[in-house]
């Protein structure tokens, strides 16, 4: 078990541990199966007063579905740091306006360290580039990530 953990799941057990659950982190790959992943049936199933946190993607999370669970008082809040069409507009009006949610600017991966190891990456990339080996984080194309 990871330092830091008390369990690990199965993704074919997330409505079970957001019933357990008071506060969620979505922090997983967007892909075709993980879009609306969390939706109604995910906030029907999780614990009332949950908070929601999203650090992925905004399209993971459905906002109808969000906007939703905030207005029948199932979630205590939500803090986004990201959400559908960030790039090209600003968040729905109904979550900016709602004092439980918090909306960021896409900054949650950030820290001290980000740039160090944005570098030291690089310089190990490149040295296994130039000695014909493997690279590290290398994006997987036909997956998307």
């Amino acid at each position: 078990m990871p330092a830091g953990f008390s369990r690990l799941e199965s993704p074919e057990r997330l409505y079970a541990l957001l019933e357990e659950s008071d506060g969620v982190v979505v922090s997983c790959q967007w892909t075709p199966e993980t879009t609306k992943l969390i939706g109604r049936e995910a906030f029907a199933a999780m614990k009332p007063g949950a908070i929601l946190v999203n650090v992925a993607r905004g399209e993971i999370v459905d906002e109808e579905a969000l906007i939703a669970a905030l207005a029948a008082g199932k979630l205590r809040g939500a803090a986004l740091d990201v959400y559908v069409g960030e790039f090209e507009h600003e968040p729905d009006r109904r979550l900016w306006d709602d004092e439980r949610v918090l909306i960021t600017p896409h900054i949650s991966g950030g820290s001290d360290m980000r740039q160090h190891r944005g570098i030291s990456l690089f310089c190990d990339n490149l040295r296994a580039y130039l000695d014909g080996r493997p690279l590290t984080n290398v994006v997987d194309w036909a997956n998307g990530y």
